[in-house]
């Protein structure tokens, strides 16, 4: 499961940002996870509870912003929902592309 390796490097990463903010405790930690990330968000959830565990972080909830796939046609223009890499089907134009818009993050994106 390497949702956890991924959620000590949020608790770290988060600990930092709340000491350099002057924090002693963070009550929530907010993350992008893209849609193809490859990041399970319950997994993630799990393994934050189990990465926090005697870090100033042992009170904070996790919470997650899915971000949806999303890829860019550049012969019609169109944006459009994917499915799976490595091609994205256009809709529009039925042609492959393989401009990826969103859906690969995965970022810190708040402490409080």
């Amino acid at each position: 499961m390497h949702e956890l390796s991924i959620a000590t490097a949020i608790v770290e990463q988060a600990g930092e940002l709340a000491r350099a903010d002057g924090a002693d405790a963070v009550s929530a930690v907010t993350v992008r996870v893209g849609e193809l990330s490859g990041v399970v968000p319950e997994a993630l959830d799990f393994a934050f509870e189990v990465a926090r565990d005697g870090t100033a972080l042992a009170g904070a909830r996790l919470v997650v912003e899915p971000v949806p796939a999303r890829a860019w046609c550049e012969p019609c223009a169109e944006e459009f929902a994917v499915g799976m890499p490595p091609f994205f089907w256009c809709p529009a134009c039925d042609r492959p592309s393989t401009a990826l818009r969103s859906g690969r993050e995965l970022e810190i994106t708040g402490i409080a």
